[in-house]
């Protein structure tokens, strides 16, 4: 069984909320399955935006934490773009960035509607959302994308065996977090097929048995929003449920700031950071710093203790692997509207951020550029096209001996990699 180490981010959360339970106010509580993040300022039209994770932290050893993290008050970019107060967003309409904002920020309007015909994204994750169909087809309906269903043969839901109908229980938190990822596949690329592949639990070795069953049944793009500490059993998971030459697998960088996370520190995953996304008056039209909010809240960025560094990674200050290779939005202020009524936090529309949210918008970019060529790993992908990626170069998740582990900086760095999407020619190969 792999062990979660003290120092490792998912560890550092736990403490700290651990700490954070004893001293806050009552209404900043502790609970097994999210955690408030910030106290809710006074006046509901201005406050700061304030959020809860969506799924529990691990509990035994060998658990991963799904990175999703759901806006719960405040007023979030979109709302301020918009003009909606606080008080007046609900359940009933979206309060996050939309599949438009998602695409012209990252110049993927074209491609987004004439590829992806015949592509088929994975979504791995654990346990079951029963509403995961209905939620998808409320997003998509919202605005204006093509159906995807099982009956036209778009959507399939399947255990980690590739059971329909011998699915696993289902967990609310984790159905948010399905809803997030279907929605942010949907947002990308409308035009593909999405396999959602349920694990029976968040143990690695069963969303790692997840990965394979996605593979198996054709996916050329499988997208993970989860992530634990690393242990000396990386290499071993990396050779049994990563290592799938010509599929493009991204993975969360992680949601607790600065420090590595397994599987993103797998040589052979797309790992990716998260950003800040506003709009700007550049000829973009959008600007992006490091999403960070706190010390242990931002973007996961570092230096494996125990993965190799793959080829196509060049820093010099990291002797293995480094996190991230690119990114996408996950700041939850500047978060994505997502559709999910499953279980009591599931209340219709919803913002979320995390690094759960830009896992699979990499995904679907990659699915946007085309099938990856035969015997290739598309992680390597950005590296041979860098002026095809917006380069962040403002920001840091945390304080770091070696700066550009946490620091952004012209060229490479750990929290957003290499930078965020500017079209596809960074993902073809």
């Amino acid at each position: 069984m792999r062990t979660t180490p003290l120092n490792s981010p998912m560890s550092r959360l736990r403490w700290r909320r651990v700490a954070s339970a004893v001293t806050a106010t009552a209404a900043l509580l502790l609970t097994g399955l999210t955690t408030a993040a910030h106290a809710q300022a006074a006046d509901p039209s201005t406050a700061k935006v304030t959020w809860t994770r969506s799924c529990a932290l691990p509990r035994h050893q060998g658990e991963m934490a799904c990175n999703a993290l759901r806006v719960t008050g405040g007023r979030t970019a979109f709302q301020q773009q918009h003009g909606i107060s606080a008080k007046a967003a609900d359940a009933s309409s979206p309060s996050g960035y939309g599949p438009s904002d998602l695409r012209s920020a990252y110049g993927l309007t074209s491609a987004a509607a004439s590829n992806g015909s015949g592509r088929t994204i994975a979504i791995v994750d654990a346990y079951d959302d029963p509403n995961a169909e209905s939620d998808l087809a409320a997003y998509r309906s919202q605005y204006g994308l093509p159906a995807c269903t099982t009956a036209n043969g778009c959507f399939k839901k399947v255990s980690q065996t590739g059971s329909t109908t011998a699915l696993p229980t289902a967990d609310s938190g984790w159905a948010g977090e399905i809803s997030l990822d279907l929605d942010m596949a949907s947002a990308i690329c409308p035009n593909c097929h999405i396999t959602l592949v349920e694990a029976k639990s968040a143990s690695m070795a069963n969303l790692g048995t997840a990965v394979n069953e996605a593979v198996a049944l054709g996916a050329k793009y499988v997208s993970n929003s989860y992530g634990g500490g690393e242990s000396s059993s990386d290499a071993s998971y990396d050779s049994a449920y990563f290592n799938h030459p010509g599929v493009a697998i991204t993975v969360s960088a992680g949601d607790a700031g600065y420090g590595a996370e397994y599987p993103a520190a797998s040589k052979y995953v797309t790992a990716v950071g998260g950003t800040r996304l506003s709009t700007s008056s550049t000829t973009r039209g959008w600007t992006e710093s490091v999403w960070r909010t706190s010390s242990t809240e931002g973007t996961g960025s570092g230096c494996s203790a125990y993965d190799t560094k793959p080829t196509w990674q060049t820093d010099t200050g990291c002797t293995k692997r480094m996190i991230a290779d690119v990114s996408a939005v996950a700041d939850p202020a500047t978060g994505v509207s997502v559709y999910d009524t499953y279980g009591a936090d599931g209340q219709g529309w919803a913002t979320y951020g995390g690094t759960s949210a830009s896992a699979p918008i990499i995904a679907s970019v990659y699915a946007l550029a085309g099938t990856p060529s035969t015997g290739s790993y598309p992680a390597k992908f950005p590296y041979a096209n860098t002026t095809a990626l917006n380069d962040v170069t403002s920001g840091s998740n945390g304080s770091c001996t070696t700066s550009y582990f946490c620091t952004a900086r012209t060229g490479y760095d750990g929290p957003t990699g290499l930078g965020t999407p500017e079209g596809l020619g960074a993902f073809t190969g």
